[in-house]
């Protein structure tokens, strides 16, 4: 790979700016300083900027407790979208696996691995997600019947996949779902004439909001979580 492009790779400059910084010399391949964009690195070679060695970014796994008024975009010219609340280099590079509203809260998965994002989304996974849900009204004890049989939701004409529906109180629900649906938890309960109020992601597959994560805070998937996902695709086989 050039010099440069893996510079910019794996830091934040992009490819002018990194000319700017082999111009200064403050460049060293294996020790020696480099001044050539062009010049090519061997896998075996290392790259110090300044003080700091640069390694490549390799694929990256996180979670995120998103918070309310956030959207599940890279980039949006009315809202914050959930890129904004990590501090990582290269940001342009991830991927939001599992979108949410603008006014759900809870787990949010973000990669650059394209592979992995596909099989935590793709309709074929049947990925469970859990919800918590406050509901303007009561919710009717038959609701868990319906849902479990499927509903049919506003300007569509096939059933959703059997869900489970857990009542926790009058007006709070535990809903697990295996698809993914354009609103689709605020649209089922309307099938059944109530409304969200309050909608919280719990997990996706075996992936759990870490319950020390405040809102807007984030971590680093452990090698469990990433592997979690290979291996209920294996089972779904």
């Amino acid at each position: 790979m050039r010099l440069d492009r893996y510079i910019s790779n794996t830091t934040d400059y992009s490819r002018k700016e990194v000319k700017g910084l082999l111009r200064d010399s403050v460049v060293r391949v294996d020790g020696q300083v480099v001044r050539d964009p062009a010049h090519h690195l061997k896998p075996e070679q290392t790259v110090v900027l300044g003080n700091q060695p640069l390694a490549p970014l390799g694929p990256r796994y996180f979670m995120l407790n998103k918070p309310k008024g956030y959207v599940c975009a890279t980039k949006d010219s009315e809202h914050p979208v959930v890129l904004d609340l990590l501090r990582e280099p290269n940001k342009d590079k991830l991927q939001i696996a599992g979108r949410l509203d603008i006014d759900t809260t809870g787990l949010v998965l973000i990669t650059d691995d394209g592979k992995w994002n596909h099989a935590v989304t793709s309709p074929r996974r049947a990925c469970h997600k859990v919800y918590h849900v406050c509901t303007a009204g009561d919710i009717d004890p038959d609701t868990g019947e319906k849902f479990a049989r499927g509903v049919v939701l506003d300007g569509e004409k096939k059933r959703t996949r059997p869900a489970t529906l857990e009542i926790l109180f009058a007006n709070e629900a535990r809903l697990t779902i295996s698809e993914g649906k354009y609103h689709q938890v605020k649209r089922m309960f309307a099938a059944v004439g109530n409304q969200v109020e309050e909608l919280h992601r719990e997990s996706i597959g075996n992936i759990a909001l870490d319950p020390t994560l405040a809102e807007g805070e984030y971590r680093a998937l452990s090698e469990e979580e990433v592997a979690s996902v290979a291996l209920e695709k294996l089972a779904g086989r």
